[in-house]
């Protein structure tokens, strides 16, 4: 790593206030690569979770980390909010966590006049949750409450302190993580709250190869620095953008096929209908919103890579994130050691 501080590399922003689609696709285009060049100056490989986050960016949607300690998913949050010049929150999730801790609470705050008089009044005081990105660390550490009050913030946009309601920055999208292998001391996350990321994110282990980079680069005295790509306005226009792409109706189908595919059929008394990975170890599959998640999130991933139109390659691409989260597997899958990927694997190879 060289000592001094990389430059700013912003990727190249049209000019005009009426830009094509075309344009903006462009933009899009080219600031992946350069968002993944620039995120690399401090993360280490990752490169299908970043592009995943950007994916969920993009979409506008919230995204699930899941990954053990020490794999970079607070450094990947933080630098991607570098690179955009967006606002970064981080929240600790605790058992002892308050929802006034994650919205902010009223205070009183007393002023003194010119007179010596003592004017009081009472003033808002913003929680962690007032940023563009917010990293929700061990966010199945915190009761049910306060897993609630980052719920209405992620599904509203906004927040409700005592009689009056605040609303988010724009942009606005948490990052939440949750460690898959310690359990004690902590609250299962509720399918609704589930329901609302976009995207469950695993980060595995880095190769040899860039373990032994980390080591390296981890432990020297220049620490690189995120350059700046896209600015906040670049984002918003971007985020617009993405509705807007058109999606071929093979792709609607599948995304719907597919969604469909993860409900266990049920007969008149309950009992499964036929024999099936479904039928056998899944309790409750993908609901509609898994469906158009799926569009979503191939649509956002067309734009990254400078597509005209969604197709059924970004359904197949995106299906497995966006999926996983919202099968509640049985008991028997858990006994057998049936994953929700082993699922959904065999799903996608039976949906034409």
């Amino acid at each position: 790593m060289s000592s001094e501080s990389p430059t700013e590399t912003p990727a190249p922003t049209p000019s005009s206030s009426q830009e094509s689609d075309v344009e903006l696709l462009n933009l899009a285009a080219r600031s992946s690569k350069i968002l993944h060049d620039a995120i690399g100056e401090r993360v280490v490989g990752q490169r299908e979770a970043v592009d995943l986050m950007l994916i969920a960016l993009l979409a506008r949607g919230h995204a699930l980390l899941v990954g053990v300690p020490g794999l970079a998913k607070t450094l990947l949050v933080s630098s991607l909010a570098q690179a955009l010049d967006l606002g970064f929150g981080r929240v600790q999730f605790t058992p002892d966590l308050l929802p006034a801790d994650i919205t902010g609470t009223d205070v009183l705050q007393e002023d003194v006049d010119p007179s010596g008089g003592v004017r009081r009044r009472v003033r808002f005081m913003p929680g962690p949750i007032f940023h563009n990105l917010v990293l929700a660390d061990e966010v199945n550490r915190t009761p049910p409450k306060t897993q609630a009050a980052l719920l209405e913030a992620m599904q509203e946009r906004r927040v409700t302190v005592g009689t009056t309601t605040h609303m988010l920055p724009d942009p606005f999208q948490v990052f939440a993580t949750r460690n898959p292998i310690e359990q004690e001391g902590t609250y299962p996350l509720p399918e609704a709250q589930l329901d609302r990321f976009l995207l469950e994110i695993h980060i595995d282990y880095p190769s040899e190869t860039d373990e032994r980079e980390i080591a390296r680069r981890t432990t020297s005295a220049n620490v690189g620095t995120v350059p700046r790509v896209l600015s906040a306005d670049d984002v918003r226009r971007l985020q617009g953008l993405v509705p807007r792409i058109p999606v071929t109706e093979q792709a609607v189908a599948l995304a719907v096929a597919l969604g469909r595919a993860t409900r266990p059929p049920r007969t008149a008394n309950g009992m499964p209908a036929s024999k099936s990975i479904v039928s056998e170890f899944v309790r409750f599959g993908a609901g509609p919103r898994g469906s158009q998640a799926l569009v979503l999130a191939a649509k956002a991933r067309a734009a990254l890579l400078g597509e005209a139109a969604a197709d059924i390659d970004d359904v197949r691409a995106v299906a497995i994130p966006v999926l996983r989260h919202r099968l509640v597997l049985s008991y028997r899958a858990e006994t057998e050691g049936v994953r929700d990927v082993d699922v959904l694997e065999k799903v996608m190879s039976s949906v034409g």
